[in-house]
């Protein structure tokens, strides 16, 4: 399938329809996802990226009925990831020497993925490539979110080839904003943010205020992944920028796990509390062992502040509520407020756990957490309502 952008460009990729996981395990994919791969005509015929490897021959093959390979004077890899650069091998055993544009990193990046020794071109901020009635500039996006990432920007046409930066993994035969469902589209787009570029948050924004510093017009913005930006396609990036900055909504998000419901009956005591303090905050609650993971994530960047719970296992935590939070921290979430909970029968070391994990996140946390033993009742109840509602008067 191909199918075209414009005049000089071509879309060449594959949507897969059927992809739920990426990152090995670490990332959901309810609405599939595309590699996108570009075809640039002008004098000179570039190539944009490629496929996963999955899908290499069927990529080379249907390269075949667009082009003659032997055309193609010049791939650009803006950025190493297998997702990417898996059809590279498929590819260049029919075009061996084409010359590989890339950030310095991403020749030593892509060397590492498949031990050969192609044709690299190492390119820099501003470096250009002359291939005919337009040219190609290249701008390096360091951690965005690799080391090599790299955005290709396409002069009289003016688009901007970003790689995975304003992508989402969202499988669609319509391919551009103003034809899909924007409810469905910014909901991947944030759950795109939130799980794997909010450590660069600080990075993304002093990219982009880089990149607008250009005063390059942009017509276009065409990902690695997902849709493309035709209309309005700079409020991807003044979505980027508002993430980029703390971002936070009025909502408090609750994560717990429970072994016999003490700890859920808390979560949700809880929850009554922040609500009858603040009827105006929405707060979401969930199981982490029953919830998708990156969703949950999603609903974390969200939010203002969070509550983390567990019982007590084995002197630790549930596995679930410990593989959440290993994963919050890791993202390195600013601005948010955090306190834990947790039910007991005799240890109950799991609030002190729960506590320094958040403080290790780097979290704000507003108190040494509640902890209840066995299943609340009535009068323990009432103890989780007034934490709910202390809590909700830090915020």
């Amino acid at each position: 399938m191909s199918f075209k952008i414009n005049d000089k460009v071509t879309w060449a990729g594959k949507i897969d329809w059927e992809l739920r996981r990426f990152h090995g395990e670490e990332y959901s994919t309810h609405k599939g996802s595309s590699y996108n791969s570009y075809l640039i005509r002008d004098k000179k015929t570039i190539l944009i990226d490629t496929v996963w490897k999955p899908f290499a021959k069927e990529f080379v093959d249907n390269l075949k009925k667009e082009i003659d390979l032997k055309e193609i004077d010049y791939i650009i890899a803006n950025h190493s990831e297998p997702d990417h650069s898996g059809a590279l091998p498929e590819l260049l055993k029919e075009i061996p020497n084409v010359p590989i544009y890339c950030t310095k990193s991403g020749a030593k990046l892509l060397k590492g993925h498949y031990h050969e020794d192609w044709n690299f071109v190492e390119v820099k901020t501003g470096d250009a490539l002359e291939i005919g009635e337009n040219k190609l500039i290249f701008v390096e996006a360091r951690m965005l979110h690799w080391p090599d990432s790299m955005f290709t920007y396409l002069t009289g046409e003016n688009i901007l080839f970003s790689n995975d930066a304003f992508g989402q993994h969202y499988a669609s035969e319509l391919m551009y904003n103003d034809y899909v469902d924007n409810a469905e589209l910014y909901q991947e787009v944030i759950k795109y943010y939130a799980n794997i570029l909010t450590p660069f948050s600080t990075l993304v924004e002093k990219k982009i205020d880089e990149v607008l510093s250009l005063n390059l017009p942009v017509n276009m913005i065409c990902p690695s992944h997902g849709i493309i930006w035709r209309d309005n396609p700079l409020q991807i990036v003044n979505k980027y920028l508002e993430y980029a900055r703390n971002y936070q909504e009025n909502q408090v998000t609750i994560i717990y796990d429970s072994m016999w419901n003490a700890t859920r009956r808390m979560a949700e005591m809880i929850a009554e509390g922040i609500k009858s303090a603040n009827s105006d905050i929405a707060i979401k609650i969930f199981n982490s062992s029953k919830s998708d993971k990156n969703d949950i994530i999603t609903e974390v960047f969200k939010s203002k502040a969070i509550l983390v719970g567990s019982s007590t296992i084995n002197k630790g935590i549930l596995s679930s509520t410990a593989g959440i939070l290993e994963m919050i921290k890791g993202l390195s979430f600013k601005n948010k407020k955090a306190a834990a909970f947790g039910s007991y029968g005799w240890g109950g070391e799991s609030v002190k756990i729960i506590t320094e994990e958040l403080n290790k996140a780097g979290l704000e946390v507003v108190n040494e957490g509640i902890r209840e033993l066995w299943y609340p009742g009535d009068e323990e109840a009432q103890r989780c309502k007034t934490f709910g509602e202390n809590f909700a008067k830090t915020l």
